[in-house]
């Protein structure tokens, strides 16, 4: 796998359009999950994508704190629906985890997950915070990985 870690301005068409296209193919149509993928967030973070034989197969976006949380955090965690008994997952969010520290030079971490994969961030370090909730129709939980 190669990894890449751009700003919105940074990607190509060709990295846009693959990263949407994900995101649309896994929170769209395989969640069927109506929802306004495209948030006016896109270019405020930065963009972590995994790739093999040039194929985009894992993706998520970081953001410095106070954009989305008031710590960093770490969203649209995706990998391709064909790839994900290969541990891709975690290594993204090894990944992101990562980036976050070079980037915002912080380890204190928040996410809204989907409550189905409370076990997968867990395993990332990631501890629930607070009540669960619908979004977009979905159970989610707030999660934190606090600072190390």
């Amino acid at each position: 796998m190669k990894w890449k870690c751009l700003s919105f301005e940074e990607l190509t068409t060709t990295q846009l359009y693959q990263l949407l296209q994900l995101r649309s193919e896994v929170f769209v149509v395989e969640q069927d999950c109506v929802y306004q993928d495209i948030d006016g967030l896109d270019q405020q973070a930065l963009h972590v994508m995994g790739y093999k034989n040039q194929e985009m197969l894992a993706y998520a976006r970081i953001f410095k704190p106070g954009i989305y949380f008031k710590e960093a955090s770490i969203g649209r965690v995706i990998v391709k629906e064909n790839s994900r008994a290969q541990d891709i997952g975690h290594l993204l969010m090894q990944k992101c985890i990562y980036f976050v520290q070079q980037n915002f030079e912080t380890t204190s971490i928040r996410i809204s997950a989907q409550q189905y994969l409370i076990k997968f961030y867990e395993y990332q370090g990631f501890a629930s915070v607070g009540e669960g909730y619908l979004e977009d129709g979905i159970p989610h939980i707030n999660m934190v990985k606090e600072e190390e």
